[in-house]
């Protein structure tokens, strides 16, 4: 079986608990002794067995294989890696089953991650989601109070637009941001308004 490492939790004396995301289910797995096991990192892509025991209350990840990707090991992009995938635990871990959507779109961007802008593959990959759920919100009115957007909105977590007299955030041009929503691309987006939707991202799914 193969997962992206979502979470890493302490247990007792050095074992762990290791939440991974697959293509099919979030799930948490006990691993014995897993604190001396460096190769055990937020955001690394594995390849393991699941073992059952009655003895524990949740099945044991064993014989574990690191997949490597040449970013890993430029500080930066890690970062920004994990900064982003473990916005998955909380948003999936209620959900017993989900679609390969989200281990395959992890997979693709993490083949691409040091060829192209990390943050902007975050963006538009989270954008990419939002229309996946179908949360995307293009609607002329702003969330807060229910009135016309102007030509420049703020957003909110979700990516949900409202006014900037009503949250006190970055301003946006609303025609670049709709375009965004709509082709899923930053390429007509400055770094700066990447840093920006980045920020936003940060808030959560």
């Amino acid at each position: 079986m193969r997962g992206f490492i979502l979470n890493i939790r302490k247990a007792k004396n050095e074992d762990i608990i290791v939440t991974t995301l697959s293509d099919s289910k979030v799930q948490s797995y006990y691993r014995f002794f897993g604190a001396r096991h460096s190769i055990l990192q937020v955001g690394n892509l594995i390849d393991f067995q699941v073992q059952e025991s009655k003895k524990s209350f949740m099945p044991q990840i064993r014989k574990i294989t690191h997949i490597s990707f040449p970013w890993l090991f430029s500080s930066s992009p890690l970062m920004i890696w994990q900064e982003f995938i473990q916005l998955f635990e909380p948003h999936l871990k209620e959900r017993t089953t989900i679609d390969n959507f989200y281990f395959e779109l992890l997979l693709k961007i993490a083949k691409r991650w040091d060829k192209q802008n990390p943050k902007r593959l975050a963006v538009e990959s989270y954008i990419e989601i939002l229309s996946y759920e179908h949360r995307v919100r293009n609607n002329p009115l702003c969330f807060i109070c229910q009135t016309s957007l102007n030509n420049q909105i703020t957003l909110i977590r979700a990516y949900i637009p409202t006014h900037p007299q009503c949250v006190r955030a970055k301003p946006f041009d609303k025609r670049k941001i709709f375009e965004f929503f709509r082709s899923k691309s930053t390429i007509y987006l400055e770094d700066v308004e990447v840093d920006e939707l980045y920020a936003v991202l940060l808030k959560g799914f």
